[in-house]
């Protein structure tokens, strides 16, 4: 289309592809199907204005969309087909939701004329063509358009659904005779409709300002609200100029550099004791764009990360349902992040009339908690055993990975030392999967990551289960030519899982562990050579000193690369908070014991 306002004659798949070209997106994620052929027609005849990239699972392709958009912040879509090719990407939509990461889902269903009949892959037993149902708590919005005319005010609602408020992925089911019957069409390059962008009722934010101010031990907590509404510097310019120190929760790393000054970490069960002792001893609290998730709360355990009360809450959120969810807020406030800040950064300005002398005694105590942390995890990262400590190879992959590296984690006991050790530096220098957990997530997301960050190096780390789940992601990377690298952390098992066993039920252990039977023998298939079958090269680490010339010079190699790193499985992240499972009893943290058979203290 030229752009004219002329109505022409154009098919539904056509429309589609030209509303995302429109929207100037650069690619499609998807796997092959009969139910989604007529678009992947569309799709073969704009091929100069978008990019289709084919996974070899559908699970990969919306872990890549979810990627992709966590690290650039724009939405890109993906396409299957009925049946199971759409039912495969439930996992990846359920990980998108729970993150509040946006892509659009392209789904084909059967034709219309056949609902109801029973033909292949019809998901109809409840209500005729009914995919929409099997994803309707993971995604925004499905919308179904069932004749061709209906095609243009649909992907034109789908696509603003995506990112406004609070971002998830939306879904566009498409029955195959809409994608190809043709329809009259105009179209348009009229902007998104979206309107984020608002502070919070500047009266509310007055009033919690002179709390905040009046505090002698504030703190900030900073989730991935300020990462998505993009007020990393306003958050950092707010800390500045009131002294107040500022943890983040685990999928907030990122939203202030943890190397910063008034940085002190992630709280929750995994989290570094400042975070922790900061937020459970803290008078008055500002939460921004924070859910209070159980495991970043440590489970809503009072008195291990929050004490709320006494504690008195200022909480500031896109989304109305997570004001109070939790915990009650003194101060409830609707509104966008950035906007927030810099209302308040305003506002403290007029206050303060300068640098604000915070009571000095409260950031000594979170710096001292700071500095003897960093001693005690360093004093571990000398060792040189082999399998390698957890903590080694965190310092490795502190020193080899570059600082505008993209790191991918995947979920598994590796992505706990990771929450605690790793530092991030910058927004989105961490991605995962954090609400759903979604293994896998790593393994096949990297590639979407370097896609939306083709300058910067991207390498996932990933357990050895998570990544048994989709390795089918290193043959798309050696097809489309994605230089990304894999650290497989090898620990033999599901070890997350075989450490709640061992805690929490008296050592027995079922299916954990990754062994032949017959023998008792732990067993892990050999990655560096399955990578070679894929055409990946791989490098296998079989001495503690060659770890981190390993990784640099995988990234160096500038072509899709894995690294294996074998990786003691008995030794456990230690606890500053907790987690609870009811009715089994919860863990106490073992910080300040590890601290004294080291003979540290605070």
């Amino acid at each position: 289309m030229d752009g004219s306002s002329k109505a022409a004659l154009m098919n539904g798949a056509d429309i589609i592809v030209d509303h995302l070209v429109r929207k100037k997106v650069p690619y499609l994620f998807g796997l092959c199907g009969h139910g989604i052929t007529g678009f992947m027609d569309a799709a073969f005849k704009a091929q100069n204005r978008i990019r289709t990239i084919s996974t070899h699972h559908e699970q990969t392709a919306g872990h890549m969309a979810d990627a992709y958009y966590k690290v650039r912040g724009e939405p890109v879509a993906t396409f299957t087909s009925c049946g199971p090719g759409s039912a495969n990407m439930v996992v990846a939509l359920a990980a998108a939701m729970m993150d509040s990461s946006a892509f659009l889902a392209i789904t084909g269903n059967v034709p219309t004329g056949q609902f109801n009949r029973g033909p292949f892959q019809e998901t109809g037993r409840h209500f005729q063509g009914d995919f929409p149902s099997v994803i309707r708590p993971y995604v925004k919005r499905s919308f179904q358009p069932t004749r061709a005319d209906m095609v243009p005010l649909a992907v034109s609602q789908a696509w603003d659904q995506l990112t406004a408020g609070r971002p998830g992925p939306v879904n566009l089911d498409v029955p195959l005779n809409v994608f190809v019957e043709e329809t009259p069409y105009t179209p348009s390059d009229t902007p998104n409709r979206v309107m984020n962008g608002a502070p919070g009722n500047p009266a509310e934010l007055s009033a919690a300002l002179d709390l905040l101010l009046s505090a002698e031990r504030p703190v900030i907590i900073a989730g991935q609200g300020v990462l998505i509404g993009q007020a990393c510097d306003a958050l950092v310019g707010f800390a500045e100029l009131t002294r107040i120190p500022v943890v983040t929760s685990p999928n907030g790393k990122g939203a202030i550099p943890d190397r910063h000054d008034l940085a002190f970490g992630a709280t929750g069960r995994n989290g570094a004791y400042a975070a922790n002792d900061a937020t459970r001893n803290a008078d008055v609290i500002l939460a921004i764009g924070f859910s209070f998730d159980d495991r970043a709360t440590s489970a809503w355990l009072d008195g291990y990360t929050l004490s709320i009360p006494p504690s008195r809450l200022i909480q500031i959120d896109i989304d109305p349902s997570e004001i109070g969810r939790n915990y009650p807020a003194e101060y409830g406030i609707l509104g966008d992040a950035k906007a927030s800040l810099e209302f308040l950064i305003e506002a403290a300005k007029a206050r303060i009339g300068g640098a604000r002398q915070i009571t000095e005694s409260w950031l000594a105590r979170l710096r001292k908690g700071r500095a003897v942390w960093r001693e005690y995890q360093g004093g571990l990262a000398e060792s040189d055993q082999m399998p390698l400590r957890p903590e080694r190879l965190m310092r490795a992959l502190s020193r080899a990975i570059p600082e505008d590296a993209v790191v991918a984690s995947d979920v598994g006991v590796h992505h706990n030392w990771i929450i605690q050790l790793m530092d991030t530096l910058r927004p989105r220098h961490l991605i995962h999967s954090w609400g759903f957990a979604a293994m896998g997530f790593a393994t096949s997301g990297i590639l979407g990551a370097k896609l939306a960050a083709p300058e910067r190096p991207c390498v996932a780390v990933v357990g050895d289960g998570s990544f048994l789940m989709t390795p089918h992601a290193l043959a798309t990377a050696v097809e489309y030519d994605i230089p990304v690298v894999w650290v497989v952390w090898n620990n033999n098992g599901f070890c997350s899982i075989r450490d709640i066993q061992h805690g929490m039920f008296g050592g027995r252990e079922l299916a954990t562990a990754f062994e032949v039977q017959r023998s008792g023998e732990l067993y892990s298939p050999d990655f560096a050579l399955m990578a070679k079958s894929y055409g990946v090269a791989s490098h296998r680490v079989t001495h503690v000193g060659e770890v981190e010339d390993a990784i640099q010079t995988a990234i160096k190699a500038n072509r899709p690369y894995l690294v294996e790193v074998p990786v003691d499985r008995d030794i456990r992240p230690i606890g500053t908070g907790s987690w609870d499972l009811p009715p089994l009893p919860n863990p106490e943290p073992n910080f300040l014991k590890a601290l004294q058979a080291r003979g540290l203290s605070l």
